[in-house]
């Protein structure tokens, strides 16, 4: 998963694309297959993704024995700053039971569903429809060629990810245990930030599922802990959407929820209201001349106004600001934005804190 800090560190040039942990199982899935049937590992194992690509990958690992085959394939996420680059994912499988087809187990590393809400029934491996299908293909597309059944026990695992999923939202979506098998496509894009908003639609989806009326949209943890306490909310209703408002907006505007709140500091949300909808620094900034003109409303003179659009950055026009109540235009600046985004029947505030979590400013009920 990406996060703010990977993101600044983004290289330049033309990125190289990767392989989602998705496609990274179901190659290990046909590699160990083959060697179920044969008693050989195809190295390297080539696989079709739902695109039509054809990648082909080298084995990591490959162990047969005792019933069993295992095949590993070392995740390659390109220039993506995904948490799960370099781990080995594993797949490991045994013959079932005669018409049971192909089913699923999650083995060390690879986390359990202990919430309704996912696209995934609770107490099932975290391993999503996209990569099943994926694995699901690859399989009966090895049976067929070597004319043996499709009916197989698949356990994938990633040695360590348990400790890995400690840097994702897994265990806010009730992901216990390790991480997800995620990617629909199989290719990873760099810095699409893909992992992030899929954890905040899927988090909407939890709440809403568990009965949750009030979402709290968050920017950072700062802005989360404060809005938590001041609403008292349960951990299920705190959505880390991060710089990626728009994601949740969007996913809210077909999946709404009564009460909505968007809670962050200044300088992310002075962004909101002047209409960015992605709130990182390489995607868009603080306009100074927006801030003079509120200010010059707020009634601000003009030696006020002339600062402010030479200040150093929105921290500083915050400073110059004291007592003319900006933080709440900016709360009310935000919050308008908000509204025409959901298009929507849903009730919205917006909370500005600081960097100690206090509240400086706010709108809506």
């Amino acid at each position: 998963m990406n996060d703010t800090a990977a993101e600044s560190r983004r290289p330049a040039g033309e990125l190289k694309r990767g392989w989602t942990t998705g496609a990274c199982a179901t190659a290990a899935s046909r590699a160990a297959y083959e060697a179920l049937v044969t008693g050989r590992f195809p190295d390297p194992v080539t696989i079709r993704l739902p695109q039509g690509q054809r990648p082909s990958f080298a084995l990591a690992r490959a162990e047969l024995g005792q019933g069993a085959a295992t095949a590993g394939v070392a995740k390659d996420a390109g220039d993506d700053p995904d948490v799960t680059h370099g781990a080995t994912v594993l797949a490991m499988l045994r013959w079932g039971a005669p018409g049971n087809g192909i089913t699923f187990r999650a083995g060390d590393g690879v986390g359990t569903v202990t919430r309704p809400g996912l696209p995934l029934a609770v107490g099932e491996p975290a391993i999503n429809p996209g990569p099943r299908a994926m694995m699901r293909t690859a399989i009966q597309d090895a049976a067929e060629a070597l004319g043996a059944p499709a009916d197989v026990e698949v356990t994938v695992s990633i040695p360590g990810g348990q400790a890995l999923a400690a840097r994702t939202m897994n265990a806010r979506l009730g992901i216990i245990g390790g991480l997800s098998i995620l990617g629909t496509t199989g290719v990873v894009i760099p810095y699409s930030c893909a992992s992030w908003i899929h954890a905040i639609h899927r988090g909407v989806d939890v709440a809403r599922a568990a009965g949750i009326a009030h979402l709290i949209g968050a920017t950072g943890s700062t802005s989360e802990r404060a809005a938590q306490a001041m609403f008292d909310a349960p951990e299920q209703a705190l959505i880390d959407m991060g710089d990626f408002v728009g994601g949740l907006l969007k996913y809210l505007r077909k999946h709404p929820v009564p009460r909505l709140t968007i809670a962050g500091g200044f300088a992310k949300l002075a962004k909101l209201a002047q209409g960015h909808l992605d709130l990182h620094s390489s995607r868009s900034s603080v306009d100074l001349g927006d801030l003079a003109l509120r200010i010059a409303r707020l009634g601000g003179d003009a030696a006020l106004v002339e600062r402010v659009r030479g200040a150093a950055g929105a921290g500083e026009v915050l400073v110059l600001a004291r007592g003319l109540g900006l933080a709440d235009a900016i709360a009310r600046g935000a919050r308008e934005v908000v509204l025409a985004a959901l298009g929507g029947d849903i009730a919205v505030d917006v909370q500005v804190f600081d960097r100690d979590g206090t509240s400086i400013g706010h709108a809506g009920p």
